[in-house]
């Protein structure tokens, strides 16, 4: 037996040595795969050169199927405006970046690869969703909702028409089984059917996946989908470019088995990647990203900026002379009086309700007990909230006994002395958001929700869910764990230990503010012209310049609402794709609206 076994490890040493030495050799040959003369070419006897794939956001440029630095140099000068071109392979892209050095830059990404030949793939099955390919116009819209979601360059409406039928592409997308919303997408190129690539192999593009999507693993998901499809082809690999800071898409990535090779990307200069290249703002980094897009925006205008207190979301817009001092979207244009009028919830109501609007039943907490009782004997159902404040501090909603009623009130004056009491009108929350009189963006604002998957507590789901929700927000929207949480769970029979069945979904918290985890979905094509009337009556009575007016609504699309209060700083990030930065500029400075702007 003994002398078998060594026969038999004499016998699988060689063979382990060989594939260890065959994958290292193959790794070294890619990182200087990509090349110029005297090296290995792409194309094969096809002879493709010059690849220039179109994605709708930009363009992909292989160097390695570019005959030198020239010719690569003056395909990455045909970038069309607004677009985002990038040049992958580039080998020595220091001698690329000595030959245009005002016109291009090195990208601060890393390249990942996945090797196919090792890669297992999972059985394990998607909760709540389902994977599928790009099937037709109506996922075009549910695609761009993604990519602008997450801040990426979206792609031409009439993309997909046209390239549709291009095999070395796949799209595949994440599609949510209740609402049947896109939630999440990926792309994937297919290097030998793109260019007869000799290495067979292929790259991943876009991941992206919403960030109000409520299952998790969604990412993984798409990766592992896109993994398969090209094993399945007989593709050696998956390439993959990220950000150098992006850890969890980095930690996802090395989850999966990608392992880091040196591969670079080139891209040119232009306003969308101007953050990779120029000197930054001083203390951009620490506004939040409600202050982040109107900087952004002011800056792709060629107006100054300075930050006053990145803290508080404070800067100053200078152009032509003009200058006006700014907290996120509340500036010098609005006034003092607006201002206190927004400031106090029970003020705004009298004077929205002079102007004709629909507003709920009021009364003040320091109103007897006697009183009280007879008002939430009557209404049944109560909000309270603190006459002062923001973010949805200290609201609790849906009161329906005097204990959960006192206990409201003191959790309210927390935040306020004051404390309002009103009748809960059932329906959703519509916030509006009115710039210069004109409705810019209208969006249903809905309480945070969890999915079970049968393991997790209802704790771990809130946290996971709170996680995603303030990456995706910079940190503005987290779901509290509170009384309010406790309370909203001890009504649907369940407590904060409660193991979730597979699949059930519940929500943690009544109110709908982004802070407190709310979810925000557009509805500025379809909300109704009476509502939208509302609004804007709303902020002429007021006499504000920009505001958010909030509406409980039972449908967006019917005339019925109930005015909730007007909001002097509304947050405009998290409406896409509407132009709330754009028409906020345009009121401060209307002389720089690019040419062919509409308001």
């Amino acid at each position: 037996m003994k002398k078998h076994e060594n026969v038999a490890t004499l016998h699988s040493r060689p063979r382990n040595t060989k594939a260890v030495s065959h994958r290292l050799t193959r790794l070294r040959e890619t990182s200087n795969a990509g090349t110029y003369p005297g090296r290995r070419k792409a194309g094969g006897a096809s002879g493709n050169r010059n690849v220039a794939l179109d994605c709708g956001w930009g363009r992909l440029l292989f160097a390695q199927t570019f005959r030198d630095n020239a010719a690569l140099l003056a395909e990455i000068r045909e970038e069309a405006p607004a677009s985002r071109d990038i040049a992958f392979y580039v080998r020595d892209p220091h001698v690329l970046l000595a030959s245009a050095p005002q016109e291009i830059f090195l990208d601060p990404s890393h390249t990942y690869r996945l090797d196919l030949a090792t890669y297992r793939g999972s059985n394990r099955r998607a909760r709540g969703i389902t994977i599928r390919r790009f099937a037709s116009e109506a996922d075009v819209e549910g695609i761009n909702a993604v990519y602008g979601a997450c801040g990426m360059v979206q792609v031409r409406p009439d993309f997909f028409s046209t390239e549709r039928d291009n095999r070395a592409v796949t799209y595949f997308i994440a599609q949510d089984d209740v609402t049947g919303q896109v939630v999440g997408t990926v792309t994937g190129i297919d290097h030998q059917r793109l260019f007869d690539d000799p290495e067979r192999g292929a790259s991943l593009w876009c991941l992206a996946v919403h960030p109000q999507a409520r299952q998790p693993g969604i990412g993984e998901r798409l990766v592992r989908k896109l993994a398969e499809h090209f094993q399945a082809r007989g593709l050696s690999y998956v390439d993959l470019s990220v950000m150098h800071d992006n850890d969890k898409a980095i930690k996802l990535y090395e989850k999966l088995g990608f392992r880091r090779v040196p591969l670079f990307v080139v891209k040119r200069k232009n306003a969308i990647n101007e953050k990779f290249f120029a000197l930054p703002i001083e203390s951009y980094s620490a506004l939040n990203p409600y202050a982040k897009l109107i900087v952004d925006e002011a800056l792709r205008r060629g107006i100054q900026v300075e930050i006053t207190d990145a803290a508080g979301g404070f800067f100053r817009l200078s152009h032509g002379g003009r200058s006006i001092h700014c907290r996120e979207s509340l500036s010098e244009l609005t006034s003092s009086i607006a201002m206190s009028i927004c400031d106090d919830k029970a003020t705004t109501r009298r004077f929205v309700s002079e102007a004709g609007l629909v507003v709920p039943a009021q009364m003040e907490a320091e109103a007897g007990e006697s009183e009280m009782e007879a008002f939430l004997a009557h209404h049944r159902k109560l909000v309270v909230k603190p006459a002062r404040g923001e973010q949805g501090r200290g609201i609790s909603v849906g009161i329906t006994t005097m204990k959960d009623l006192k206990a409201a009130i003191r959790q309210a004056r927390t935040v306020c002395e004051r404390v309002l009491l009103e009748a809960c009108f059932e329906g959703e929350d519509l916030r509006l958001v009115v710039i210069d009189r004109k409705l810019v963006a209208a969006a249903l604002r809905r309480p945070p929700r969890v999915v079970g998957d049968g393991k997790s507590t209802v704790r771990k789901l809130i946290e996971v869910q709170s996680r995603r929700r303030a990456a995706a927000t910079g940190g503005e929207s987290r779901i509290p764990i509170d009384a309010e949480t406790r309370r909203c769970l001890t009504e649907q029979e369940m407590g904060l230990d409660t193991v979730l069945e597979d699949g059930r979904e519940i929500v943690v918290r009544r109110a709908a503010n982004l802070h407190a985890g709310g979810t925000i979905h557009d509805v500025t094509a379809k909300v109704h012209p009476k509502l939208v009337e509302a609004a804007c009556r709303a902020a002429e009575a007021i006499d504000i310049p920009v505001v958010g007016i909030d509406f409980m609504v039972r449908d967006p699309e019917r005339r019925d609402y109930v005015f909730i209060e007007a909001n002097e700083r509304p947050g405009l990030a998290n409406h896409e794709p509407q132009p709330t930065a754009e028409r906020f500029v345009d009121l401060l400075f209307p002389g720089t609206q690019p040419f062919g702007a509409t308001s």
